[in-house]
């Protein structure tokens, strides 16, 4: 049996993380922008730029809290954040080819996010599949 403290030293657990952590920098750097451009620019700061960035703010808070409890050993966490970062994949992708809902610039953020999710479900995937070969080797 794989112990938590095996669990928290796989590499792709802490890219995943690393990952994470990049996607709550580019979501603390959306809301700044979006304030500075209700001020500079109103056109540019929508009400659905701000709808979006409140949504994905709200997963900013809850992804690394999945993740703390992933790199715990958490197997629920672990399923959990995999299955945020897709469904953070594909609405970021739609949202982003939706004609003239968002500005440019959020295009370009929801696919920069689209490809973080990407890059973590990936990790997620990678991570699960070498504790399970881990797990039956034990056996």
């Amino acid at each position: 049996m794989v112990n938590s403290s095996e669990v928290r030293d796989l590499p792709w657990l802490r890219r995943a993380d690393v990952l994470v952590r990049g996607y709550v920098v580019i979501v603390l750097a959306t809301i700044v922008v979006l304030v500075v451009l209700s001020v500079v620019d109103a056109a540019q700061a929508t009400k659905d730029a701000w709808g979006h960035a409140v949504i994905v703010m709200l997963f900013a808070v809850l992804l690394p809290l999945r993740m703390r409890s992933a790199r715990s050993g958490s197997r629920w966490a672990l399923r959990a954040v995999g299955l945020i970062s897709a469904v953070l994949l594909l609405v970021n992708v739609v949202e982003a080819l939706v004609p003239e809902m968002f500005p440019m610039w959020m295009r370009i953020e929801m696919i920069a996010i689209a490809v973080l999710m990407a890059a973590v479900v990936t990790c997620v995937s990678m991570h699960a599949t070498r504790r399970d070969e881990n797990i039956l080797a034990d056996r």
